[in-house]
């Protein structure tokens, strides 16, 4: 018997008691009938459900459907993210999408907002000037850009109005809507600690728009992922004080520990006065 039947037949067994009981009258039909269908119920209980294991972020309401293969690969996910036509109106501004770049087992994972001009160019996160100085800061903490993944929550650089240079900020529903890939990158990368590249990839990361000033330096955590936020490297670029460096610089120290890396005595002076 099959246990779809099995839940039909047990959940109308209190029917069937109340019209044997002569409580409620009895549908069109044989009494005989009605006992064998009450007995069969008794006698075939349903199956009890086994405990589903966690949900998979594939799983999830809003993620991308899972290959026919029932599992992402980065092959795959890269593929179904570089066909993507979710938002009409970045498909039609985009060179190309910028699905992420570097070890796909990667420890350490940084998080930018979306692709800038030089990004949607190239078809690489993390190019232009910003990307540059996001490369020193890597090779600080001793790492090289090929030993951690870089990706950012939108994939497609943000259309700009006509006339306009520039990159724009990403829209919430825009990020919304790409989160799900991201989500399933961090769940192919599995990374330690992920670090979230300033106020608007916390935002689509994590749904948090407190301050910065709220935000960086203490760990959050996406989906079981440890989290530290710290400032975009276009926010360095325009601020170069030293205490400023040194915040980001901080952050990454914390990065560092959790991952359980030394830490060297040259490393922990950056940015300080002694050190300058």
């Amino acid at each position: 018997m099959s246990d779809t039947f099995q839940q039909a037949l047990h959940a109308t067994l209190p029917m069937l008691q109340k019209i044997q009981q002569g409580i409620k009258p009895a549908p069109k039909g044989s009494t005989a009938a009605l006992k064998k269908l009450c007995e069969a119920a008794r006698a075939n209980p349903p199956k009890p459900r086994m405990p589903r294991s966690p949900t998979t972020l594939a799983e999830d309401p809003g993620s991308p459907p899972a290959p026919a293969s029932g599992k992402w690969t980065m092959a795959s996910l890269r593929k179904a993210v570089l066909a993507c036509e979710k938002c009409p109106h970045l498909v039609r501004s985009r060179t190309q999408v910028v699905f992420g770049l570097g070890n796909p087992e990667a420890d350490l994972m940084f998080v930018g907002e979306a692709p800038g001009a030089d990004e949607d160019e190239q078809g690489e996160p993390f190019v232009g000037k910003a990307g540059q100085l996001l490369t020193k800061i890597i090779q600080a903490m001793g790492f090289e850009r090929s030993d951690i993944y870089i990706a950012n929550v939108l994939k497609c650089r943000p259309d700009m109005p006509a006339g306009e240079s520039g990159n724009r900020k990403p829209k919430p529903a825009e990020m919304a809507t790409c989160l799900p890939w991201l989500g399933e990158q961090i769940e192919l990368v599995r990374p330690k600690v992920i670090v979230a590249l300033g106020a608007t990839a916390t935002e689509g990361l994590l749904g948090d728009t407190s301050p910065m000033r709220d935000l960086r330096g203490r760990w959050l955590e996406f989906r079981g992922t440890p989290v530290m936020v710290t400032y975009h490297p276009a926010y360095l670029l325009r601020n170069q004080s030293l205490s400023e460096k040194r915040k980001v610089w901080e952050d990454m120290l914390l990065a560092l520990e959790k991952l359980g890396k030394r830490i060297t005595p040259k490393q922990r002076a950056f940015f300080t006065k002694a050190a300058a």
